[in-house]
């Protein structure tokens, strides 16, 4: 039986905070409880993402990007993630899933922030999510902050991100790297911790992670194009993650390894005004390649859907896969939350002699957040001859 969890600090916040990849307003009243939207309205939540942006700096082609700087905050970008999931296995070689997700959305454009600020402004909104999952098991929460830009202060603000040293946190949920190394990338290192839940239905993890490869750009040298129009997202991942740690869920703890897959993204108009949601994977092949492929509804150049990919070698080497060189075929649904959900589906990338199935093991991975949305542990089979491939995650948003 799935088991849910929300955990809402709003530390006086007069509204709603709304999933800020998703909504790009705060309009409501405040509320912690879980709360799941229509079809409909979750069609235009999504579509907003293409609302408009102006006066906020836009994603484009051509930005060169620069560590560690680029690992902190973008504040002139309307939208941003630093965005984690695990695959894992207990000492029993049972898997479990864990998320680690910190939302950043500015509410202004940049000149219309005051220069000299109150002591109560606050022109950042942040959200964090943290999920752990084990068979039918999954338990999820979610943390709401409002900081100020211009009078940050990383020793008291209750949400945020450093650059160097690397730490990105909301109450006593982090990120924080652990590298001293001169030349090593602040993302090489990091411990991962969250808590939620009383006591005797405690969840959370604390993990340490190590790259055992590079970051990997995406796109145009870090641009990801999202629709034939030309929106997009500066789009950036470290996939090479090794894990150890402790996964606690209904109150016991589990030594645990595996692997990760950190996607950090910033833009300001992320989709088209056509577009309405999108199906995400991540996955670890077992040859040591890894996969990173969408699915956006709407936006390609025949009015179809717009998909892209990176085929990414064991040794950081990409290749950017388009709608020519990638398909991504929903197989089978299920019932999920009142709606109808795709959980296998077959992917093919031909160049790279893919011809895949991924399937979901437990299609009860709905995020019932403020907006909610799907997301959980995936296997890779061979489609052909079912012989398993992989391991992975998917999100899929818009149902």
């Amino acid at each position: 039986m799935t088991q849910l969890s929300s955990n809402c600090r709003l530390s006086g916040l007069p509204r709603a905070l709304l999933l800020i990849l998703l909504l790009l307003s705060l309009q409501g009243v405040a509320r912690c409880e879980p709360h799941t939207v229509s079809e409909e309205e979750g069609l235009q939540s999504f579509a907003g993402l293409g609302a408009d942006a102006g006066g906020f700096v836009q994603a484009r082609p051509g930005t060169t990007l620069r560590f560690p700087e680029d690992h902190g905050p973008h504040p002139d970008y309307r939208l941003e993630w630093w965005y984690l999931t695990a695959n894992l296995e207990d000492a029993a070689g049972e898997p479990l899933g864990v998320q680690w997700t910190l939302f950043r959305q500015a509410q202004q454009p940049p000149a219309e922030r005051p220069e000299a600020p109150g002591p109560w402004a606050a022109d950042q909104l942040w959200m964090a999510h943290m999920a752990v999952s084990k068979g039918d098991a999954h338990r999820m929460a979610e943390r709401f902050a409002r900081v100020g830009s211009r009078q940050s202060d990383p020793e008291r603000d209750q949400a945020g991100v450093t650059a160097d040293p690397f730490r990105a946190w909301l109450d006593d949920w982090s990120m924080v790297s652990h590298v001293s190394e001169p030349g090593r990338d602040a993302l090489d290192r990091l411990t991962l911790s969250a808590r939620a839940g009383p006591d005797d239905a405690r969840f959370g993890y604390r993990l340490t992670l190590e790259a055992q490869g590079p970051l990997v750009h995406h796109g145009e040298n870090g641009f990801s194009q999202k629709s034939a129009d030309g929106q997009g997202s500066i789009y950036i991942s470290q996939p090479f993650y090794r894990v150890s740690g402790e996964v606690t869920l209904h109150g016991e703890p589990h030594q645990v390894t595996g692997r990760a897959w950190l996607d950090r993204e910033w833009s300001s108009q992320l989709l088209g005004s056509d577009q309405a949601g999108w199906d995400w994977f991540s996955l670890h092949l077992a040859d040591g390649h890894r996969l990173m492929a969408f699915r956006l509804k709407g936006g390609g150049t025949d009015g179809g859907d717009y998909l892209s990919g990176t085929w990414i070698t064991p040794e950081g080497e990409t290749t950017s896969l388009d709608d020519s060189a990638l398909d991504l075929t929903p197989l089978t649904t299920s019932a999920v939350a009142g709606r109808e959900v795709p959980t296998r589906w077959r992917l093919q990338a031909p160049d790279q002699g893919l011809d895949l199935t991924v399937a979901a093991p437990h299609a009860n991975r709905w995020m019932p957040t403020t907006v909610s949305y799907w997301e959980g542990e995936v296997n890779v089979f061979d489609h052909a001859s079912g012989e398993p491939r992989g391991r992975g995650y998917l999100e899929m948003t818009g149902y």
